[in-house]
């Protein structure tokens, strides 16, 4: 496998995902369908296929990487700042029905990170990647709003369709040869374990 490969994992679920709260940047612990959302799907991870592991510093992110380290031996773990989730202010902990008729658009909630700022983030943490990881398979733990922009950023806009959701524990994987490139993506979870109704 030839170039750099970037596997961008969402975090298991959390009691916000189920009410549809803005997360945001808040402090918000897996619930325990999470937790198996993410045991699941790390039997279908490829373990031993991954040269590092790397992780948003928010909780969630952090225990989703811990479930998954616990069942792959020597790999490392390094917390990355740049893949924390957007910020959304004093929209966060806001139903999304409850922030969209206050506010409209994200970028209007006090406080929240600019489209222009998440965009530039993302193409700081593609370039981040080359710098410091050139060559390696990574997997890296982060956000639904963040992965979006990134896919988005390496689709030139195609991927994902306006109005789709990326799950928790979904798995998409970008890679570089000559440049970035969307090799897989996949908005459902990782895994066999079945989505609550």
């Amino acid at each position: 496998m030839s170039g750099t490969v970037l596997g961008l994992f969402r975090h298991g679920q959390t009691d916000w995902n189920v009410d549809l709260r803005l997360q945001g940047t808040a402090e918000i612990p897996l619930n325990g369908h999470g937790v198996q959302q993410v045991r699941s799907a790390t039997r279908n991870l490829d373990l031993s296929s991954w040269d590092l592991v790397l992780t948003s510093p928010l909780g969630r992110a952090k225990e989703t990487a811990d479930i998954i380290l616990a069942e792959m031996t020597g790999t490392e773990l390094l917390v990355e700042p740049m893949l924390i989730e957007r910020s959304f202010g004093i929209g966060e902990g806001m139903l999304y029905s409850e922030w969209h008729e206050k506010y409209g658009q994200l970028e209007e909630i006090p406080g929240a990170e600019s489209n222009n700022s998440i965009i530039l983030r993302s193409r700081q943490l593609l370039d981040l990647m080359l710098e410091k990881y050139s060559g390696a398979k990574i997997l890296a733990i982060s956000h639904g709003a963040l992965i979006r922009y990134l896919l988005n950023e390496v689709s030139e806009g195609s991927v994902p369709p306006a109005g789709e959701r990326l799950q928790n524990a979904s798995l998409h994987m970008l890679r570089h040869n000559s440049r970035w490139e969307l090799d897989a993506w996949a908005p459902e979870p990782l895994g066999d374990f079945t989505q609550a109704s």
